[in-house]
């Protein structure tokens, strides 16, 4: 007898897992109704409520026109990097699916050098994580992923505006209260870079994981599924 094909890198493990998870995506598609989107961008906002269960994100989800585009060239092309502002975000990624890609993930918010200079200058560790990632070269080319921060995102803003920083992508979702909206939509007005936002208050790390993984599904093309 022969043995059944081993599941993709972008997909549950297990034959229930995997049938939990079509059970979800039909739900999605049958609940969410009419939606603005491409499939491309629809396969990253559904994965992105099937992680919430915020059918809000049907709406609030905005795309810069070459985002998925950008996204799956930079990944296809192997040995990305990945940038993220807190932990969180690298803690939720799978090492199987970043593997398959060879993106290889960085953070540096608790580093004591990153702390010792938000203290010294006044600003948050945010700011100057992102500051250490691109003295370290590791910003342009890269994917970049905000959840929590919207100071590490009004950062990146400044370096690409002043310091011509080109990252291939910015998943921009920080959470919150003060300047999460508002970062957000300054990012919304960027066109030399492309982004995939949450507009308003919603995001957070749980998020950007979703997208990202979402992306690495459609990179892995038609030979694996999209889940």
């Amino acid at each position: 007898m022969n043995s059944p094909a081993a599941p993709s890198v972008t997909a549950q493990v297990t034959r229930a897992g995997r049938a939990i998870e079509d059970e979800s995506f039909a739900i999605i598609d049958a609940e969410a109704g009419p939606h603005p989107y491409d499939p491309g961008q629809w396969a990253v906002v559904r994965r992105m409520i099937h992680a919430s269960a915020d059918f809000d994100l049907n709406g609030l989800t905005a795309f810069h026109p070459r985002a998925v585009a950008a996204g799956l060239a930079a990944l296809r092309r192997g040995g990305r990097l990945l940038v993220a502002d807190v932990g969180m975000i690298l803690a939720g990624l799978s090492p199987a699916r970043l593997a398959r890609f060879g993106l290889r993930p960085y953070q540096f918010i608790a580093d004591p050098d990153v702390i010792a200079q938000a203290q010294a200058q006044g600003t948050t560790r945010a700011v100057q994580a992102m500051r250490k990632a691109q003295a370290m070269g590791l910003l342009d080319g890269a994917i970049i992923g905000i959840g929590n921060a919207p100071t590490a995102l009004l950062e990146v803003l400044r370096l690409i505006a002043e310091e011509g920083v080109r990252p291939a992508l910015i998943i921009g979702m920080p959470v919150g209260f003060v300047s999460a909206a508002e970062s957000k939509a300054m990012l919304a007005e960027v066109t030399e870079v492309p982004w995939v936002l949450v507009q308003g208050r919603k995001g957070g790390a749980t998020l950007v994981v979703a997208a990202i993984h979402a992306l690495l599904a459609l990179a892995a093309g038609p030979d694996e599924p999209v889940a």
